[in-house]
């Protein structure tokens, strides 16, 4: 089994999807761990305001750290390999990473004819 673990920079909560005023980038990036966990990934995330021990035990996230200041939080790795930093991947590049079927909601719509404006199809 494939195990994400995230390192995130200081958030008010452990996913950041929090408060008032919530980022939708974190909102996506959270239902994007959600579905990997629903296919079988151990996901693991790591908060720097609440797990700041965690950030200096991994030599490469301590270095990234030690380097950037935590300007280049999040750190993604895959199997304890860094695979992103400085920002949230998207879900495509999450499944890549974890050998999983991926289809494109957008492109998957379109190449249907359920999915396009094309109201003489027969299937829907």
């Amino acid at each position: 089994m494939t195990t994400i673990t995230v390192y995130d920079p200081p958030m008010c909560c452990s996913t950041g999807v929090c408060g008032t005023d919530v980022e939708q980038q974190l909102v996506t990036f959270a239902a994007d761990l959600d579905w990997l966990k629903s296919q079988g990934v151990s996901v693991r995330r790591i908060n720097l305001s609440q797990e700041p021990t965690e950030f200096t035990m991994n030599e490469e996230v301590n270095a990234l750290m030690q380097a950037s200041g935590g300007d280049d939080l999040p750190a993604i790795l895959v199997d304890g390999k860094m695979v992103s930093k400085a920002r949230y991947p998207a879900r495509k590049e999450l499944a890549v990473w974890n050998n999983l079927a991926f289809e494109d909601q957008d492109t998957a719509a379109s190449a249907s004819p359920c999915g396009s404006s094309n109201t003489k199809s027969s299937c829907c």
